[in-house]
């Protein structure tokens, strides 16, 4: 099917193994995009009452069908999990370059499960993925992680990470991404239907020992050629320019330990 890797990487961070799945065409034209997709893959795997830090949660990260294509505007990736600080339905997304290299790596999504016995971080290249012992970085903050990390396994590498916020298990903890400048990076901190940043997700990835995912981007999305995107995608524009947007404005103290800092709420 057009604009997917077809590869959803599950990660069992209890026993550290790694299998590959990917849905039908039929759940995929029904759960349409990252966040679609995601949260079916959450409600049909978790139970009510379950522990949003516990082994029970799922953290589902998940690109959607555009992602890594040349359409605007398709960077983002989605996070999804049973939030802390809501203790529902927790949903954030973030810009950047993350989203498109963890496609271009070879996979369309990751689900991670159960709690790791030491902190580790998933590192992905070329359609392989491995877990990778974090004992090095535990402790530092989102913009030392990206640095080491990119001094270990190269520059072409991009780094989605929890800081010091999510290993202390913060509420509202974020999951930070392109972190190469000091004091600087980009937030997956929004949980509809609270406040923006509200959510916790980066406290969920803490909570199971995960500390960071690395991927570099080489594949091209299989994305259908001599199809027209544009109309749609200036309609989406266009709704989204009306309604307005949650801007954060994220004070340098307070992103490098992967907490968002002052927000600004919607406006025309």
């Amino acid at each position: 099917m057009y604009g997917y890797m077809g590869k959803i990487l599950r990660v069992n961070l209890t026993t550290s193994t790694i299998t590959g799945e990917f849905p039908d065409g039929e759940t995929l034209r029904e759960y349409l995009g990252g966040s679609g997709l995601a949260t079916k893959i959450l409600f049909d795997e978790t139970e009510p009452g379950i522990d949003p830090l516990g082994p029970e949660n799922k953290l589902i990260f998940m690109t959607g069908p555009l992602t890594g294509t040349s359409s605007p505007s398709t960077g983002r990736y989605s996070v999804v999990t049973k939030a802390p600080l809501t203790n529902g339905w927790g949903h954030a997304n973030s810009a950047g370059f993350w989203g498109r290299d963890f496609k271009r790596s070879g996979f369309d999504g990751v689900v991670f499960e159960g709690k790791a016995p030491r902190p580790v971080y998933l590192l992905t290249e070329d359609g392989k993925a491995e877990l990778v012992d974090a004992d090095e970085i535990w402790g530092k903050n989102t913009s030392e992680t990206t640095r080491i990390l990119k001094e270990k396994h190269g520059p072409k590498f991009n780094v989605a990470c929890i800081g010091i916020a999510g290993e202390n298990l913060v509420k509202y903890a974020a999951i930070m991404n392109d972190c190469d400048d000091e004091n600087w990076g980009r937030a997956a901190g929004r949980c509809p239907p609270a406040e923006p940043g509200r959510g916790g997700l980066g406290g969920g990835g803490g909570g199971g020992g995960l500390r960071r995912d690395l991927a570099p981007g080489s594949e091209s999305n299989r994305c259908g050629r001599g199809r027209s995107l544009w109309p749609s995608l200036y309609l989406l524009a266009a709704c989204q320019w009306c309604t307005g947007r949650a801007g954060a404005l994220g004070e340098a103290r307070w992103a490098p330990l992967g907490a968002p800092g002052r927000f600004r709420g919607p406006g025309l």
